[in-house]
C-alpha cells in the first residue's frame, strides 16, 4: 500500500496525539503525582499575606533576628538577648513539604532566651519553619528552610 503525503500528515498528527493525550491521562491518574494544593486552608492564608510582610518587615526594621542552630539533642531557635523573655509570645510551626503529617506547632513559652524543639520531632529532611511572635503588642515573623 502506498501511503501519500496527506495520509503521512494526518498518522503524523493522531500520532502525535496520542502520544500527548497517553502522558496527559497518566499523570492524572498517578498516585504519586499528587496535584492538591499545599494546604487545606490556602485562600484563607493568601489574605493575612499582608500580615507576614509586615510582621517580617517588624523584625528587618528592629533588627530582631533568630539564629537557629543544631543541637545534638535537636533544634534550638535563640531570641535575642536583648528582648525580656517573659514578653515573648507565640508559635513555631514546622512544616515538612513532603509529608503533611508531620507538620506540627509548637507554642512560644521562654525561660530564657532560646527555644530547644527536641531531636526526636525532626526527621532526616527539608523543614519550614515560621517563628511568629508578640513583643511588647508588636508582631514579629521569621521564616527560613532547613535540611535537618
Amino acid at each position: 500500500m502506498k501511503i501519500n503525503w496527506g495520509t503521512g500528515i494526518v498518522l503524523a498528527f493522531i500520532g502525535f496525539i496520542s502520544f500527548i493525550m497517553f502522558f496527559v491521562i497518566k499523570m492524572n491518574s498517578d498516585r504519586r503525582a499528587n496535584h492538591d494544593l499545599v494546604t487545606e486552608d490556602y485562600y484563607r492564608q493568601e489574605l493575612a499575606y499582608q500580615k507576614e510582610i509586615d510582621a517580617q518587615n517588624n523584625a528587618t526594621n528592629d533588627i530582631v533576628n533568630l539564629e537557629l542552630k543544631k543541637q545534638a539533642n535537636g533544634l534550638q531557635i535563640v531570641f535575642p538577648k536583648n528582648l525580656d523573655p517573659n514578653k515573648i509570645q507565640g508559635t513555631v510551626s514546622l512544616y515538612r513539604p513532603s509529608n503533611k503529617q508531620l507538620d506540627f506547632d509548637l507554642p512560644i513559652s521562654l525561660s530564657n532566651n532560646h527555644l530547644l524543639i527536641p531531636d526526636k520531632r525532626l526527621l532526616d529532611g527539608r523543614w519550614d519553619i515560621k517563628v511568629n511572635w508578640v513583643y511588647n503588642g508588636k508582631e514579629y515573623l521569621h521564616k527560613e528552610n532547613i535540611t535537618y
